[in-house]
């Protein structure tokens, strides 16, 4: 299986952290969501000392509890979609991946039965 980098320029942000909430790789927009924060110099710092409560409280438990964490946001008029989950590596729980895709203004649902 070819190792492709679809990851880098992804057009939503794509953070990564550890157990121990360690950022371990961010993608280019994620990197540039977090520009004032410091970008890519993020990495190796922790998340958590990023996050007011109760967000900590809530990231603390899914790095200890693997569970998923979906909702939506709207910051500077632009709405988005953040899911939050576990990642794994054989099987392994190692940590969390955060993805934040731009929602557009119109956005279809559709039910398939």
């Amino acid at each position: 299986m070819r190792n492709i980098p679809w990851t880098k320029e992804f057009p939503g942000a794509i953070t990564v952290c550890d157990l121990a909430g360690v950022v371990v790789e961010m993608n280019d927009q994620s990197a540039d969501a977090f520009e004032k924060e410091g970008g890519r110099a993020l990495i190796g710092t922790n998340l958590l000392d990023c996050h007011p409560e109760p967000s900590r409280t809530k990231l603390q438990a899914m790095l200890t509890t693997p569970q998923v964490n979906a909702y939506t946001i709207e910051k500077n008029g632009c709405r988005k979609l953040i899911y939050q989950a576990p990642w794994y590596e054989n099987g392994r729980h190692c940590g969390l991946i955060e993805i934040s895709l731009p929602l557009p203004e119109a956005l279809p649902h559709f039910v398939r039965d």
